[in-house]
């Protein structure tokens, strides 16, 4: 679960969820998107989400995005 992820993925994981594109992420935390690809491959595969909605759910259901 989202216990799994690193304090980086925590901080991508709710915005990717609210629906940021990769770009948007990487200007807000001055990393390029390539980093921030790769962690939103690792927030998938650790939390077996299968897309973007997956992670919408997970994050509305953990308080980690307001609807």
């Amino acid at each position: 679960g989202i216990a799994r992820l690193s304090v980086r993925e925590k901080e991508i994981f709710p915005l990717l969820a609210d629906g940021m594109s990769v770009k948007e992420i990487a200007d807000r935390l001055c990393i390029s998107p390539k980093t921030v690809e790769s962690h939103k491959y690792n927030i998938f595969d650790k939390l077996k989400a299968r897309s973007i909605a997956d992670l919408t759910k997970l994050g509305i259901r953990k308080g980690l995005v307001k609807v």
